[in-house]
């Protein structure tokens, strides 16, 4: 998706976690008590974690936590680390504890709805979502997440919803008209879709003007795949190919042509694999369809 909502850049320094832990707290109040500087080891950890010393961070985050088991900051950082190192379940269980401790940690919300999509809870990924919306209301139609996470949890008629409301901030993104096409789909049939497909102008990634004539039943999946083929140089080959194999797998998986809609996952989420949010999104999709295939005895 175009990188317009505010809560994509999760990677946040552990001085901006004051910030995120005080999401919930009026202004006012939050003006007249300025935030207490972080704890030394918690600015220790962060520093040897950028630079690659992730063992050593998590010991520093560890000791902050055993010298002060009731500050959520350290709990926070700690589950950004485990974020940052794919481990979702360790990060949800250290966003727990800070919601625990200080529940208008709004932000945390949403990072803990982000890894229970990694793990594949869709519908507690929505959950936290909509406690972000509900305290942010203005953050409503930036929430491109929430759809996708909706969309899994089989709530395709909001998921149409959210799309929808995405495309009025963020009108020439083909992924949104997708995955609407995606909402509409499963709830109520190809022919509503393809009426009902958001026309867009102005994305111009590669392949995103084939992917969209693609659903509209304008192309072919040879162009998408022929578009993507033709950018130079290798990551951005790699980008163009990745988004070229992951739509292709949701459109045949619209069409319910699972062997092509299999291929083309999985190849998304193994040979061109993207370290961004999408890229999980494509990882999550091909672990669900690997278990659903039979095992080979």
């Amino acid at each position: 998706m175009i990188d317009s909502c505010p809560f994509r850049r999760l990677a946040l320094p552990v001085a901006v976690l004051l910030l995120v832990l005080q999401a919930g707290e009026p202004r006012a109040a939050a003006a007249e008590t300025p935030a207490p500087a972080p704890h030394p080891l918690l600015l220790e950890a962060d520093a040897a974690f950028q630079k690659g010393r992730h063992t050593n961070a998590f010991a520093l985050v560890a000791k902050a936590i055993a010298a002060d088991p009731n500050n959520p900051k350290a709990f926070a950082l700690r589950g950004r680390f485990h974020s940052d190192s794919q481990q979702p379940a360790q990060a949800i269980a250290d966003f727990d504890k800070v919601i625990q401790l200080d529940p208008a940690a709004t932000q945390i919300y949403q990072r803990r709805g982000v890894e229970h999509f990694r793990l594949g809870q869709f519908k507690e990924s929505v959950a936290d979502f909509d406690v972000v919306i509900q305290r942010r209301p203005e953050s409503g139609p930036e929430h491109w997440q929430r759809g996708i996470s909706c969309y899994y949890a089989g709530m395709f008629a909001e998921g149409r919803k959210q799309f929808e409301s995405h495309q009025t901030v963020n009108p020439h993104d083909v992924e949104n008209a997708v995955w609407h096409f995606l909402c509409v789909a499963r709830g109520s049939g190809i022919k509503e879709a393809r009426a009902a497909l958001i026309p867009i102008a102005g994305d111009s990634r590669v392949p995103m003007k084939e992917v969209h004539a693609l659903f509209a039943s304008q192309a072919t999946p040879e162009d998408v795949l022929d578009a993507a083929a033709k950018i130079p140089g290798p990551a951005r080959d790699s980008q163009s190919r990745f988004y070229a194999h992951l739509y292709l797998g949701l459109y045949y998986e619209a069409l319910g042509d699972a062997p092509h809609a299999r291929q083309h996952i999985y190849q998304a989420a193994g040979d061109f694999t993207a370290g961004h949010y999408m890229g999980d999104v494509a990882r999550v999709h091909a672990r669900l369809l690997r278990s659903k295939e039979t095992p080979k005895k």
